[in-house]
């Protein structure tokens, strides 16, 4: 699963750097969470599903073929969430003979006709109704919502939205859709028979065998999948499609997208091929499944999920051209939940404790695929956002990787289990080197295929392939927490030529062993020292030297998760900018020159050398960095910066450069911004209308609803939100409104967009915008889950639905005929009711 925290450019530097709303997500109490023990081995799972779209309800029939796992047992225990139970029965060659059952609390208990063995199959048949709806568990910050099937617009009452059934089974939510061992160290083959409306088309696991019109408009499809898998990997899909075709070697390649997006699919998802051939060849193991399709789905809980064979995607992987001219902003997420039908669906975790060796392993996946395709610069930002994101939350640090005791299982879907444990492989491939690290990948997929894995189990191949003894780096890294913080001090013998540089480790919690990349600077230039620094406070390197060095580089090769701390000038960041081939020692010397540059002129130097980086996002970073309304960087980098707005070879860096010339509020520059707004990218569209606001006023209003914004980046809503609520752009209300819901938070962050938030949120609420509400109240009662429990952050919540609630009965008021304004004040209400 990629999660997808909703709210995290909104929360999450509030919650890591304000002590009143600091919670972890593991808060309350927790205990020892054993792998669950197996009585029974699911065999085989066929299922018979029909709609009540009504009624949001699915009526079942189950064939479950199992047996005792080991020890002889007369009973079968099953999660079956929220169900009506009608017949149970032992089914021998399509005979049925009644079983005595209880079904209480979720749980249903079946008294089979005798006592099996080991050896001994049986198969029961079940005939049930799901009602989703009526499921008692909560969602998480991680997974929003646990119901496991989901009707869409089912009823078609909203004309803005397609009608859809789709199934989100992680962490153990297929429990509520058919009866099972609802525990990812189960694994069964499975065949579905769904009959649907035969103008929708159905997506499930494996191939479909068959399809057959049923008369009265119905069509049965027949999905078997006939290679075993967890329960929480099934899937259903059902709606009104657009299937887009591809192929990989001879397995079908499939794309459902909504309609509208069906000329787009191919830029959206094409490079799937290419990701199953890179990656079936770095693990020397072929895509072990029968097809790979992938599906969009509205509305969804998370971020997309490694389904086997059939991954789901939330509404925003639909992007359109506009967008994807500037970046594909869903493909680390594809390549993500493709590495999964190796490690997760393949090679299960035994219990959600070692979630490691499902998510970890994806998380990385994504930096394979960015260095295999873009370059290491490219996967390396990957890599310093993925370490970002685990440093943002400070309780981080007191988790371990595998961790037996936590408060709910999906506390397990945090930072710790992808960010961290990614950065945790890097870790490991660069000090087994490539050739070691793959092969013993290879052989824990061939060791433990269609079963389960744990971490041990890894450090195994590993440890088998290489020869190494790796208990010391598991111990450290996935059995314990935290990471290193590392400074340095040097002494300098001028007789010997000889430098020594100490290395200190000042975390809680013990020390970490770990080679370490030093670069040495000399007149500018660096020295690589590559060095072992043991498990204690201090390490003393001794280097000869032709004189005091300038600086040192710790973590030169950016390889090292930690902290690093040691006081540079500004002149020997340009050095190490100057000098360094690594992207995140470059990209951390144009960080600091962008806070720095009024203050020292080598930082404005750092600045315009970044203009020309190879890399697009050092010299995006560059460019926001600048402030060309001063004369001195404006003699500096205006020529460059004015050629970069038109020929840069990425648009995203062009609009970067519109956005830093609009800073000048220069009208000579009002034709580049008009040029601009004819562009195909979002981005250089949405800086050009900055532009022109900054410059002309009086031609936002006309120009602003030119922008296609469905859908758009949290960047580009957040530059263009503070405009779109001056100029009352009403067609652009909807999509700034997930931005404006959250304007308590970001008032904390940012003050000048908190208070553009804040008007536009109560220019929502004035006013009869069904969509804009509806897009303020999806977004809110999604992100309850997100929030934990910070009392304070809800309850701020609640009080500006309220305040909005108010502003609603107004309008109603003053405009009872209004179509939609009682919607939307059921709306509120209902997003009011959920935070009780």
């Amino acid at each position: 699963m990629k999660k997808i925290f909703i709210a995290a450019l909104f929360l999450g530097t509030l919650f890591s750097s304000n002590a009143i709303f600091a919670q972890t997500e593991t808060s309350g109490r927790t205990e020892y969470r054993q792998t669950h023990t197996k009585s029974t081995e699911l065999k085989h799972t066929k299922l018979k599903v029909n709609f009540d779209y009504a009624k949001e309800q699915m009526n079942g029939e189950e064939w479950l073929t199992a047996s005792p796992h080991f020890y002889p047992s007369d009973s079968l225990i099953l999660d079956a969430k929220a169900m009506l139970i009608h017949e149970v029965a032992l089914d021998k060659n399509g005979a049925k003979t009644p079983l005595k059952y209880a079904y209480k609390d979720d749980m249903l208990r079946i008294t089979l006709d005798k006592t099996y063995t080991r050896n001994q199959d049986y198969t029961v048949y079940i005939k049930y109704t799901a009602r989703p709806n009526e499921v008692k568990d909560k969602g998480s910050a991680a997974i929003t919502d646990a119901k496991g099937l989901y009707f869409v617009n089912a009823q078609g009452k909203d004309a803005d939205k397609p009608t859809q059934i789709w199934t989100q089974g992680e962490t153990e939510a297929s429990s509520a859709w058919f009866p099972t061992i609802d525990k990812p160290n189960q694994k069964t083959t499975q065949e579905i028979y769904m009959t649907v409306p035969d103008k929708y088309v159905t997506l499930s696991n494996g191939l479909m065998k068959s399809s057959v019109k049923e008369g009265n408009g119905l069509r049965t499809d027949h999905w078997v999948m006939d290679k075993k898998h967890a329960p929480y990997l099934f899937f259903m899909g059902v709606g009104d499609y657009a299937v887009v075709k591809d192929k990989w070697r001879n397995i079908p390649v499939d794309y459902y997208v909504e309609k509208e997006y069906e000329a787009y699919a191919k830029q959206i998802f094409g490079n799937t091929p290419e990701m199953l051939e890179f990656f079936s060849k770095k693990l020397n193991y072929d895509y072990p499944w029968s097809k790979y399709a992938q599906i969009t789905a509205r509305d969804y809980v998370s971020g997309a999920m490694e389904n086997t064979t059939a991954v789901l995607h939330q509404e925003s992987a639909q992007q359109k051209p506009g967008d994807l001219i500037d970046e594909n902003r869903w493909e680390d997420v594809i390549s993500h939940e493709l590495f999964h039908h190796w490690f997760g669906d393949l090679v299960t975790t035994e219990s959600w404790s070692n979630l490691t060796v499902n998510e970890s392993f994806a998380n990385y996946s994504e930096y394979l695929w960015n260095e295999y395709k873009y370059g290491k610069d490219f996967a390396d930002y990957t890599l310093m956002k993925a370490a970002e994101g685990y440093f943002r939350d400070p309780s981080n640090v007191t988790k371990d990787l595998v961790r037996f005791n936590y408060h709910h299982k999906e506390d397990m879907f945090d930072a710790v289990s992808y960010n961290k444990g990614g950065s945790i492989l890097h870790m490991l491939r660069n000090y087994l080197g490539d050739e070691a690290f793959w092969a013993g990948m290879h052989d824990y997929l061939k060791t433990n295929e269609y079963g389960t894995g744990e971490a041990h189990q890894f450090r195994l191949s590993l440890e088998k392939v290489s020869g190494k003894d790796l208990n010391w780096f598991f111990n450290q890294w996935y059995f314990n927490s935290g990471h290193p913080k590392v400074s340095y001090t040097t002494t300098f013998e001028p007789v010997k030529k000889e430098v020594k540089i100490t290395v200190s480790q000042d975390q809680l919690g013990g020390n970490f062993q770990f080679p370490l990349a030093l670069d040495i600077y000399e007149n500018g230039k660096p020295a690589r020292k590559n060095v072992w620094v043991s498990a204690k406070d201090k390490n003393v390197f001794t280097f000869p030297v032709s004189k005091n060095p300038d600086f040192i580089n710790l973590n030169a090769d950016g390889v090292l998760l930690g902290e690093f701390t040691g006081e540079k000038t500004s002149e020997q960041y340009f050095a190490q900018y100057s000098n360094s081939k690594e992207f995140l020692s470059r990209y951390k010397a144009v960080e600091h020159a962008a806070e720095n540059k009024g203050a020292n002129p080598a930082a404005l130097k750092i600045l315009v050398a970044a203009l020309k980086d190879s890399n697009f996002r050092i010299r995006m970073k560059a460019l926001s960095g600048l402030d060309l309304s001063k004369p001195d960087q404006a003699k500096a980098a205006l020529a460059t910066v004015e050629k970069m707005a038109s020929e840069d070879p990425k648009t995203l860096v062009q609009a970067a450069a519109i956005s830093a010339l609009a800073k000048t509020k220069d009208k000579k520059y009002l034709p580049v911004f008009e040029k601009g707004m004819n562009a195909v990218s979002n981005a250089v569209k949405g800086s050009s209308l900055s532009g022109i606001a900054a410059v002309d006023p009086s031609k936002v209003a006309t120009l602003a609803s030119s922008i296609d914004l469905d859908g758009a980046s949290e960047d580009l809503i957040a530059e263009l939100l503070p405009i779109i609520v001056k100029n009352k752009i009403e067609k652009q209300m909807p999509a700034i409104a997930s931005t404006a819901a959250f304007y308590p938070f970001l008032k904390f962050q940012n003050p000048e967009l908190g208070a553009a938030a804040e008007d536009g949120y109560n220019w929502i609420m004035s006013s009869d915008n069904l969509k804009a509400t509806e897009n303020v109240t999806k977004i809110l009662t999604q992100v309850k889950g997100q929030l934990g429990n910070n009392p304070q952050a809800k309850m701020m919540i609640v009080q500006i639905l309220k305040e909005g609630l108010a502003k609603k009965m107004a309008v109603l008021k003053a405009n009872p005929a209004s179509p939609t304004i009682n919607q939307q004040i059921d709306l509120i209400n209902k997003t009011i009711e959920a935070y009780k």
